[in-house]
């Protein structure tokens, strides 16, 4: 090793301020009210073979995917991207999440050597198909969904393509555009480290993972989680089961080295839906769970990864097969993996994993025609937060009681700090806030009203759908929006039949509803199916109760 540990927590730490600095550069650049509001983006920094070196705390399901889709660009185009170029992706099949999500990567190059790369990821609000918003909640292939494209320059002539696929091309163009020049400061940035030993910070990442895996208890550990439906037609609203082993071996095939595979091997095939992950999306929220079940302060590269392996069969709903729809795998499955490979885990390390969260982004997307001569088009989506499940005492202060789950606030599966057991003060599940793949803000109501048609009527905690337990639940959410024009509404939701599971006798968290109430009548209100494409009328409004966490532990002096 070439660095002391201080010079190499520099390195780190650079590495780590170029991704930031991308990461604002993005958001405060962009045009759609969904990357500068909800801050829907994510950037990294990889070294010149495409390894992972450095991400900011932005998307989970972005950044746990995205090696995937500069590996598919360094296949494709390798050394034939000149400085000053860029390259463009967002199909699932080469390493991408679903359509919406646009990655625009760069090579750095300095005095005619590649350092390394760059990369942003977005999700632009709509890229056609056949509803507003790109995930239409009937589709059944990829075609449905939207404009893909493969890995290429982004080039002038890509732009107005990808610009005339959508319903609001300009929102695009600006939203494009920022990705394009966060891309621009994050090359100049990385330029300035060139020379460094980058291969330190992916060797630093393996070692602190073998000494974690090292540090865990030998064994096998299984379970099953189910996915509420795969569409909505009438043949697609039965559950599917994705299960998952995880096997962590102080001995891997005759090495010393720790290892550790998560298993997904029985997993249901693929349905006849939208409601599939490409591999690229179970990795993901694979990386997730490694660190915040096993430990948070390991380092997001790829070193971290080096030791795990991820099992998955071909054309299974957690690694589909072209020309599978995907649009709710990567915002739902992803949510059930994560789920599943904690609760396998929590018979592993009982105390470092929380109750079940929510398990759903709670998608909803609206899109129509303004008023008036010009009737311009406008298209909205949004995720909506839900209770975050309860947490065990921290492992160093045996007898310590969580407090009550804290309330107002969305949950998010990058957001480390928000399951470091090890802090000064127990915490309990959060209310209100994203959990698990997702980190987006909440849309402020005035940036909202301002851009679209759209009225919020109702916005405040879900009383009681925490799962009560030693560490309660987080509440979920109660919102009325309506709608001011004639719109689409597509609404992709999950744990709307199966509970968010509780741990240690801690009681399951409230599923979610999703309700119509024509003209705003509460007389007339029609329950709505967890995943459905509708029109709706001027004045109507949609209501959405999301699912509050589960419980943790039984009553308080279970532990003492």
């Amino acid at each position: 090793m070439s660095l002391s540990a201080s010079e190499l927590q520099v390195l780190i730490a650079a590495l780590g301020g170029v991704a930031e600095e991308m990461g604002a550069v993005l958001q405060r650049s962009a045009f759609s009210p969904n990357i500068k509001e909800r801050a829907d983006c994510s950037a990294a920094v990889f070294s010149a073979a495409g390894e992972l070196l450095a991400q900011a705390e932005h998307i989970p399901v972005h950044l746990g995917s995205m090696p995937a889709s500069v590996r598919s660009v360094i296949d494709e185009l390798g050394d034939r991207l000149d400085p000053g170029e860029q390259a463009i992706v967002n199909d699932p099949y080469s390493g991408g999440t679903h359509l919406n999500d646009v990655t625009v990567v760069a090579p750095c190059h300095v005095a005619g050597r590649l350092v390394g790369w760059v990369a942003n990821r977005a999700h632009h609000a709509d890229l056609g198909g056949s509803a507003p918003g790109s995930m239409p909640a009937d589709a059944t292939t990829i075609h449905e969904e939207g404009l893909r494209i493969p890995p290429m320059r982004f080039t002038s002539e890509v732009r107005e393509l990808l610009l005339a696929s959508s319903r609001t091309p300009w929102e695009r163009a600006g939203d494009v555009d920022a990705q394009v020049g966060a891309n621009v400061v994050g090359v100049a940035r990385l330029a300035r480290l060139a020379g460094a030993p980058f291969e330190e910070v992916l060797a630093h990442g393996e070692r602190r993972c073998r000494a974690v895996l090292a540090a865990a208890p030998a064994g096998r550990w299984e379970a099953a989680d189910v996915v509420d439906s795969t569409g909505p037609r009438a043949d697609q609203r039965r559950p599917a089961t994705i299960r998952c082993a995880v096997c962590i071996d102080h001995g891997w095939a005759g090495s010393t080295d720790p290892r550790i595979t998560f298993d997904f091997t029985g997993t249901d095939p693929q349905g006849q839906g939208n409601t599939n992950a490409v591999r690229a999306v179970t990795v993901s929220a694979v990386a997730f769970v490694l660190r915040s079940a096993l430990d948070p302060k390991l380092p997001a590269n790829a070193g971290v990864m080096r030791p795990v392996r991820v099992v998955t069969e071909d054309g299974s709903i957690v690694a589909a097969s072209f020309p599978a729809a995907v649009g709710a795998g990567n915002v739902e499955v992803s949510q059930r993996v994560v789920d599943v490979s904690l609760r396998a885990l929590a018979a592993a390390v009982p105390d470092r994993v929380p109750a079940a969260s929510q398990g759903t982004m709670n998608n909803v997307l609206v899109g129509g025609r303004g008023s008036g001569r010009a009737e311009v088009p406008w298209v909205y989506y949004e995720t909506i937060g839900g209770g975050q499940g309860g947490r065990p005492p921290r492992p160093d202060a045996p007898g310590a009681r969580p407090q009550p789950g804290q309330s107002g606030i969305q949950t998010g599966m990058t957001n480390t700090d928000q399951v470091d057991y090890r802090s000064a003060e127990p915490r309990s599940g959060q209310s209100g806030i994203h959990t698990a793949m997702t980190n987006t803000r909440n849309t402020p109501i005035e940036a909202l009203e301002r851009a679209f048609p759209l009225r919020v009527l109702r916005y405040r905690l879900r009383q009681g759908s925490g799962g009560a337990g030693w560490s309660a639940g987080g509440e979920g959410i109660e919102r009325d929006l309506q709608v001011l024009k004639d719109a689409t509404v597509s609404l992709i939701t999950e744990r709307r039949a199966s509970q968010p599971w509780g741990l240690a006798g801690g009681e399951p968290g409230a599923v979610g509803e999703n309700w119509l109430l024509p003209g705003g009548a509460e007389a007339r209100a029609e329950r709505l199916p967890d995943k459905c494409t509708i029109q709706l009328k001027a004045g109507d409004v949609l209501r959405m109760l999301t699912p509050g966490g589960g419980g943790w532990g039984t009553a308080r002096d279970a532990i003492q």
